[in-house]
């Protein structure tokens, strides 16, 4: 029986990522925003069911666990190596801390500064064409330093004042979902497009066509919104 050794599995990928790439190319260079979008979702909805049939996930992570520390890296010097249980801390941080770091302090936005331009409830779009909602937002940056730092801002002191929101997205499959804290500078609104989140319905009771309507608790926070 032939071994499947790690050249086997990146050819393997390779050639289940070809048409996939065909596809996506063909049709982000037409169309309406809304509707290369959604020609983005279907192509993440069939590798995902390719690799839930064919792909052993837990292989993967234990293969890129044995590589990740042999791999050589090209940080300045100052930066400092970030660990898997580091990262693991940081976006457990995302969904929730006790220090109000990414926009989960239950401290009431009032008065709403008029350069936060965005409100919860809205569907934006990303620079990289996620689509997601704001449930949340700070002023200006509020992270830990080891955030700032691996995100490497190209002009810190400009992201400190500027607005941040705490944006939901779709996760990698139909159950999860994934938390953004982005900068005002790196979203724009996405009209007229109602995006199938999990959990959506704690935050919100319905959608009415141009946002998603804050449920009371919520609404407590961001009155203005």
């Amino acid at each position: 029986m032939p071994q499947i050794t790690s050249g086997v599995i990146i050819q393997l990928t390779l050639l289940l990522s070809a048409l996939p790439a065909q596809y996506l190319i063909s049709k982000w260079t037409s169309g309406t925003a809304t509707q290369r979008y959604i020609a983005t979702q279907r192509i993440l909805d069939t590798w995902d069911s390719i690799r839930t049939s064919y792909l052993n996930t837990a292989v993967w992570v234990d293969w890129l666990n044995t590589w990740i520390p042999k791999l050589p890296t090209f940080a300045e010097e100052e930066d400092e190596f970030q660990t898997l249980e580091e990262t693991l801390a940081i976006e457990l941080m995302m969904h929730d801390n006790e220090h109000g770091y990414f926009a989960v302090s239950k401290e009431v936005r009032s008065p709403r500064p008029a350069y936060v331009l965005h409100r919860v409830g809205q569907v934006v779009m990303t620079q990289n064409n996620m689509v997601g909602v704001i449930i949340g937002w700070d002023a200006g940056l509020r992270a830990p330093p080891e955030w700032n730092k691996r995100k490497k801002y190209p002009e810190l002191e400009r992201a400190k004042d500027t607005p941040h929101y705490r944006i939901m997205f779709s996760g990698p499959d139909s159950s999860s979902v994934l938390i953004g804290y982005i900068p005002q500078y790196n979203i724009k609104l996405f009209l007229a497009f109602q995006p199938d989140i999990p959990t959506l319905q704690h935050y919100f009771s319905h959608f009415d066509g141009e946002k998603f309507v804050m449920e009371e608790w919520l609404q407590e926070i961001y009155p203005h919104d």
